[in-house]
């Protein structure tokens, strides 16, 4: 390069500071937002893969969701079948009586019903009935009894429970000091395909 005159000299540092500006504007202006791309592309690959796996396994699953649909709807119309429908009155007592037939638990007197709110959710698709119902039991029999019949009975629910005991009031005298006089509330749903 001591060889060269001034003005090639010169020429050739341009050409070199040139070519070397070019190729680094080149590198990057177009490799290094194309690098930057295909860097994105990747990422957003790799999240659509995610996102196709899951709709897959989601997909997979349809027939199991499917039958667990079938069998939560089956066990919904079984209970809906054996929910209050018709005579209010004749349901609550024959429901009593055929659940406490082998319960020592005396029921004898059951209200009419009464419509109630149901007050659960907003739009709830199922009307309710109130009965006031008395009778008389040992402690340990009556716990027995109610623990059982809510238990068997989803839809009922007991409410406003009072207990004394049964010598105490003379409409319920029996006698027997240990028994125990109830009154309580009875709220049911009503089957919602029932007449109205």
């Amino acid at each position: 390069m001591k060889n060269l005159p001034k003005d090639k000299r010169d020429r050739l540092i341009l050409v070199v500071l040139g070519t070397v500006i070019s190729v680094t504007a080149i590198w990057y202006l177009v490799i290094k937002t194309q690098n930057n791309t295909i860097e994105s592309v990747k990422k957003q690959t790799i999240e659509h893969q995610s996102k196709l796996d899951g709709a897959q396994r989601l997909v997979g699953t349809t027939a199991e969701i499917q039958k667990k649909l079938e069998g939560a709807s089956q066990e919904l119309k079984a209970i809906e079948d054996s929910m209050a429908s018709g005579d209010m009155y004749s349901w609550i007592i024959l429901t009593i009586n055929k659940f406490r037939a082998d319960r020592k638990v005396d029921i004898p007197q059951f209200s009419r019903e009464v419509p109630t709110e149901v007050g659960v959710l907003p739009k709830f698709p199922y009307r309710a009935a109130l009965f006031n119902v008395r009778g008389t039991a040992y402690f340990h029999d009556f716990g027995k009894f109610l623990a059982d019949f809510e238990n068997s009975f989803p839809y009922l629910r007991v409410q406003n429970l009072e207990l004394e005991p049964a010598g105490s009031s003379s409409a319920t005298s029996t006698g027997d000091p240990e028994k125990l006089a109830f009154k309580m509330e009875i709220v049911t749903l009503v089957n919602p395909t029932s007449a109205h």
